[in-house]
């Protein structure tokens, strides 16, 4: 694994931030919003994360990392759609909880793999970004995500309704 440079460390300082911040804004809102200061924070932390992971290019050329930086910009952009212009009507908070909620996925995706291909320093638990333990996270995460969208969509039929 190459060294992390002044961007490498901003971008996952900031990017433990934005999950740390998601997971507060869900525990106390149920959905990530724009209205809201909490949701406002982390998509604008998530914003910032997106667009430094695109400046990133330690590892060769364009790659997954830059992919999922721009399927987390298309879901701000979409979210934010969806929240500000309701282009659906009533099902566009149920789009919008999903965009939303993409950017967690999207942001825990690189984080579990960059850590697992980083630490313990010297003897990482992976090396490959094919290994059994990266591939179970990833689809832990991709679990976690469908369940997650799922109940809030029940939260949000239930109090809106």
């Amino acid at each position: 694994m190459p060294p992390m440079t002044w961007l490498g460390w901003f971008h996952t300082i900031m990017g433990a931030i934005a999950i740390l911040t998601a997971a507060y804004t869900l525990y106390q809102n149920r959905i990530i919003r724009a209205s809201d200061l909490l949701g406002r924070a982390y998509l604008l932390i998530t914003l910032f994360v997106a667009g430094s992971a695109l400046a990133i290019y330690n590892q060769g050329g364009f790659g997954v990392g830059h992919w999922l930086a721009v399927l987390t910009l298309t879901a701000l952009a979409a979210g934010f759609a969806l929240e500000t212009l309701k282009p659906v009507g009533k099902w566009s908070i149920y789009l919008q909880t999903g965009a939303y909620s993409a950017t967690v996925l999207f942001h825990m995706i690189p984080a579990i793999t960059d850590f697992l291909r980083r630490l313990p320093v010297g003897d990482p638990f992976v090396d490959s970004l094919d290994a059994p333990l990266v591939r179970s996270f990833h689809l832990a995460f991709l679990s976690a995500f469908a369940v997650g969208v799922l109940l809030q969509w029940i939260w949000l039929m239930r109090t809106r309704d």
